[in-house]
């Protein structure tokens, strides 16, 4: 199975120099927590990684193939700081929206997904009605339908309750036992068993 590598990173944003020289690895099953204070370039890290923004130096690869390139992106799900769902569409419609982003799913079935995430006869509820934490729970229900290799999500536990934080946990934990990755940022406490940690 393929490890991720990121080598001697470098990232400025303006005249602020967030980090240089980052380098580390990730092999199948770890899961890695990035920390640091806020303004500290957790959140542009994890963009980085996801072939979402450009570093200033250095390199990342998932096995053999290189960041933006499109085998790379076919192996990698991001899911940002905010739900990024359009409130004129069902829950269901937005997740159909998402998975036609190039993440890499068979055979969806997204009413299933949408009841692991405790969102059950919800399909068709507009995302514009749903409380925030509902909002998260659909974004976060694709983490129950994809098949990529490589989970980035910046800050999946934000306005969620206990019980959604568990279950996000589970899931995490569940996808890196199957061989998966994962890299997350969050100002919260986690109960991710054989976490590693950096700190930027």
């Amino acid at each position: 199975m393929s490890k991720l590598t990121v080598n001697d990173l470098s990232c400025q944003r303006g005249y602020n120099l967030l980090f240089e020289n980052l380098s580390f690895n990730l092999k199948p099953g770890e899961i890695l927590r990035i920390s640091g204070s806020n303004g500290s370039g957790k959140t542009s890290l994890i963009k980085i990684i996801a072939g979402l923004s450009s570093a200033e130096s250095g390199s990342i690869d998932y096995g053999s193939y290189k960041v933006n390139t499109e085998k790379y992106q076919l192996e990698t799900l991001y899911l940002g700081h905010y739900a990024a769902l359009s409130p004129e569409l069902s829950c269901i419609e937005n997740l159909k929206y998402l998975t036609n982003l190039s993440t890499k799913i068979v055979a969806p079935n997204f009413i299933n997904a949408l009841e692991k995430v405790g969102l059950r006869n919800y399909e068709n509820e507009l995302a514009g009605k749903l409380s925030a934490g509902q909002k998260r729970r659909v974004a976060l229900s694709l983490l129950f339908i994809s098949q990529c290799k490589v989970w980035l999500l910046d800050e999946p536990f934000t306005s969620l309750d206990s019980d959604g934080v568990k279950i996000i946990e589970n899931q995490i934990e569940k996808h890196c036992l199957k061989g998966g990755l994962c890299i997350l940022t969050t100002h919260q406490d986690c109960n991710i068993t054989n976490l590693r940690e950096i700190s930027l």
